[in-house]
């Protein structure tokens, strides 16, 4: 029978403690060690702490760092965690008055969301830096592609030529907002907690800007109830990530669409398709599968970590902490499998001309700019156009023949309407219904037509030099941060 009396309960230690513990010592033990230095130096330059006392725990830490093995750590029950490890390594070594000195004007709740901060920091400025160069392989990929037919499709069906470098800028587009509301999110982990203490700072001179600075945050978190409470860092941030992977889930969805033999205008190349086992002329491109799923799963696991803050209370609580942050890591590294994945897959594909020559021919995609063509040509409404060309596609298509091949269809339907035959003869027709002048005449803002490409393209890739400036400083700014913190840290040992 259970023994009620002792801490920890065996189920409550396997379920809860031990995994909590295993997962402290392999993401937070870092980030643990620098907010200990960084809250001892600002004691001892705030004189709260004597310098000697602070010298001796600095020493102890430096010891306890390098005698202590993470890897070989086994959760005993005989500490909570790793900070109460630590805390423990330090009585032992130092007595409980001198060791203890170290929790002075902190407390485990701003600790952990200064660690989780932390943390969270690193992991979006990998992925932020890992989307960025996506962003620019996919402008490249573009300019290659710039002049490159394809069919644009609306609701599963034909609808007009576009190229695949119009296309791919809209994918750009697209995902430079969605790096642009990451990067907002990231701004949330810029404040600091420490110095919140358990609710409401303390009454001791604390100096929360220089803890602050130290750990490589712009400035504290103001407000000490918000810094244990607010978890709008976290939601925010996993918000932002759901909304990239949504986004980008459409495009591999396009891709597998495009592939599909009935389409076929995008060519997979053999190094990203897999052959069926048993039927050998089947081309599986099986990675935009892998792709589409490892998407929704990122999608999936940002909305776990987000759901599990709804309608909890503002307050501190585990519902934010311990084992939801480390579930939320597992967004991180599907989301960075998904641009890898990408990043490889995309420059490597190309389009089938004979696939979209085809598809173009006998679905009529250019009909829309013969209604446009007789509207600036021969005076006429848009309406009284597009029955012209109505006409044509559907003489065209049960003959199924290319609509280049209309044109006596065109001119029985043109006259048939307005009573006159058409100033537009064969050569104009032709010139009008090719897909090459579909492209070249829309030749404004945003349009496909390689001019409004091109300005496009060198928006795109100047949105992207500001936010890669804007991470290269939050990157110094660590960096400058985890000298200074060295410095400062190193200059109590000499004590």
């Amino acid at each position: 029978m259970t023994d009620t009396t002792k801490f920890p309960d065996p189920t409550y230690r396997d379920t809860v403690l031990e995994p909590l513990f295993d997962a402290a010592k392999l993401h937070y033990a870092g980030p643990v060690r620098a907010i200990n230095r960084a809250h001892l130096v600002m004691l001892a330059e705030e004189g709260i702490l004597p310098r000697d006392v602070a010298s001796k725990i600095a020493r102890a830490l430096v010891e306890i760092d390098a005698e202590i093995d993470l890897t070989k750590l086994r959760y005993t029950g005989e500490y909570e965690d790793y900070f109460f490890l630590v805390e423990a390594e330090l009585k032992r070594r130092l007595g409980p008055d001198v060791a203890g000195a170290l929790h002075t004007a902190r407390s485990r709740n701003d600790m952990d969301h200064t660690v989780f901060k932390l943390v969270l920091r690193d992991k979006a400025d990998a992925l932020m830096e890992q989307a960025m160069v996506l962003a620019l392989d996919l402008i490249k990929t573009a300019r290659r592609e710039r002049d490159t037919l394809i069919v644009a499709y609306t609701h599963g069906q034909p609808a007009q030529p576009t190229t695949y470098g119009h296309y791919l800028a809209a994918v750009v587009e697209v995902f430079n907002r969605d790096g642009e509301r990451l990067c907002a999110a990231r701004g949330l982990l810029d404040h600091c907690p420490m110095g919140a203490a358990a609710i409401t700072t303390s009454g001791f001179a604390i100096n929360r800007h220089r803890v602050a600075e130290l750990l490589g945050f712009a400035e504290p978190l103001r407000n000490s109830y918000g810094c244990i409470a607010g978890v709008d860092y976290v939601t925010g941030l996993y918000s932002a990530m759901k909304l990239m992977f949504l986004h980008l889930g459409r495009v591999i969805q396009d891709m597998q669409f495009w592939s599909a033999f009935e389409v076929g205008q995008l060519y997979v190349p053999n190094s990203m398709v897999q052959i069926s086992s048993i039927m050998p002329q089947k081309r599986n491109p099986v990675p935009i599968e892998h792709l589409r799923h490892l998407a929704s799963m990122t999608v999936g696991r940002c909305d776990a970590v987000v759901n599990t803050m709804h309608n909890t209370p503002f307050t501190d609580m585990n519902d934010s902490e311990g084992e939801v942050q480390v579930a939320g890591y597992a967004a991180f590294d599907s989301a960075s499998r998904v641009l890898a994945l990408l990043d490889a897959l995309i420059p490597a594909c190309s389009i089938r001309a004979d696939r979209v020559a085809a598809n173009m021919d006998a679905a009529c995609v250019t009909v829309t700019e013969l209604a446009d063509t007789l509207v600036r040509s021969e005076g006429l409404s848009f309406r009284q156009a597009h029955e012209i060309a109505a006409k044509t596609a559907r003489d065209v298509i049960a003959r199924g023949v290319p609509l280049r091949d209309g044109f006596a269809a065109f001119q029985q339907a043109f006259t048939d309407e307005t009573g006159r035959k058409p100033g537009l003869d064969a050569a104009g027709f032709a010139v009008a219904v090719s897909a090459e002048n579909f492209v070249a005449v829309r030749d404004r803002f945003g349009g496909p037509a390689p001019a409004a490409i091109e300005d496009a393209l060198n928006h795109y890739t100047y949105e992207l030099g500001e936010c890669g400036e804007i991470n290269q400083l939050r990157r110094d700014r660590a960096a400058r941060a985890a000298g200074m913190l060295e410095t400062a840290f190193n200059a109590l040992l000499v004590e």
